[in-house]
C-alpha cells in the first residue's frame, strides 16, 4: 500500500510538472507574439504615418496632462452610477408601484437616448432654463446617470442572485426586511457585482473621451485642439489612442487583481469549511 502510495505521489507530481512546463511555454509563447506585434505595429507607424519625433516629445506632455481629468471624470461617474444603481434596482425590485415606475422609466428613458445626446443635454439645453454647471459636472452627470441605468439591471440580477432562503432565515431569526437586506442580502450582491463595476469603469474610461464635446479639458480635447492647431492630427490623435489603451490596461490589470483576491479569500473559506 505505502508503495503505490508513493508510485502515485510521484505521478501526481510529474503531471503537475508537465503542465507547469506547458503554461509556461504557452506564456513564452503569447509574449513573443505579443511583442511582435507590437514592434510591427510601431515600426509601421513610424515608416508610413509620417511621424514626427520632435513634434510627439513636444505635444505630448500636454495631451498627457489630461488624464487626470480622463481617470476623476471616470471615478466619480462610477461613484454617482453606483449609488443609481442601487436605488434603481431596489425600485425594480420594490412591491411599490411608484418605486418601481419611477425607477423602470429611469432605466428605459437613460437606456434609450444616446450618452451624447444626455451629454450635450446637460451642457447646452439646462442654461436655456437658467441653469449652467461646469463642464466637468455636466460630464459626471451625464456619464453617471446613463451608466447608472445600465448597471441597475446588473445590480437587479446581482440581488436575485443571492438564495431566497437566507433572506427567509434572517427574518425568522428577527431581523426586519430591511435589515436582512442591508446586512445579508447587500454585502453578496455586492460581491457578485464587482467585476461588472470594474467592467463598466474601464468603459467609462473610453466614453469619457466625449466629454471633448462640452470643452472639457481631458485627454481627447488635448489632442484635438493641438492637432487642429498644428494641423497634424493623425499624431496627436494617436498618443490619445496609445493613453486610453494604456491606461484600459493599467486598470484591467487591477481589476484582475482585485478579482484574485476575492477569489483566493473564498477559496481559504472554502479549504477552512
Amino acid at each position: 500500500m505505502e508503495f503505490k502510495g508513493g508510485a502515485s505521489d510521484s505521478l501526481a507530481h510529474a503531471v503537475e510538472a508537465s503542465d507547469k512546463r506547458r503554461a509556461s511555454a504557452w506564456q513564452l509563447r503569447f509574449r513573443i507574439v505579443s511583442a511582435l506585434i507590437l514592434v510591427l505595429l510601431s515600426a509601421f507607424i513610424a515608416v508610413y504615418l509620417n511621424v514626427e519625433v520632435e513634434f510627439i516629445s513636444r505635444v505630448a506632455p500636454f495631451i498627457v496632462g489630461g488624464i487626470f481629468l480622463t481617470i476623476a471624470v471616470s471615478f466619480f461617474s462610477i461613484i454617482l452610477a453606483t449609488l443609481l444603481a442601487m436605488l434603481g434596482a431596489v425600485g425594480r425590485l420594490s412591491r411599490s408601484a411608484t418605486a418601481n415606475a419611477i425607477a423602470s422609466f429611469y432605466v428605459s428613458f437613460f437606456r434609450g437616448t444616446p450618452l451624447l445626446l444626455q451629454l450635450l443635454f446637460w451642457y447646452l439645453a439646462l442654461p436655456q432654463v437658467g441653469i449652467v454647471l461646469d463642464p466637468f459636472i455636466c460630464a459626471v452627470g451625464a456619464l453617471g446617470m446613463n451608466y447608472g441605468a445600465y448597471m441597475t439591471e446588473l445590480f437587479r440580477a446581482g440581488i436575485q442572485a443571492v438564495p431566497l432562503g437566507q433572506r427567509e432565515a434572517a427574518v425568522a431569526l428577527g431581523m426586519s426586511e430591511r435589515l436582512a437586506f442591508r446586512r445579508i442580502v447587500a454585502p453578496q450582491a455586492l460581491r457578485i457585482i464587482l467585476p461588472a463595476i470594474g467592467n463598466d469603469f474601464i468603459a467609462m474610461l473610453k466614453d469619457s473621451a466625449l466629454a471633448s464635446a462640452v470643452t472639457l479639458h481631458e485627454v481627447l480635447w488635448r489632442a484635438q485642439n493641438v492637432g487642429r492647431k498644428e494641423f497634424k492630427s493623425l499624431q496627436t490623435l494617436l498618443i490619445a489612442a496609445a493613453l486610453y489603451w494604456v491606461m484600459t490596461i493599467a486598470f484591467s490589470a487591477v481589476q484582475n487583481w482585485i478579482e484574485h483576491r476575492m477569489a483566493s479569500g473564498d477559496r481559504n473559506k472554502e479549504l477552512k469549511g
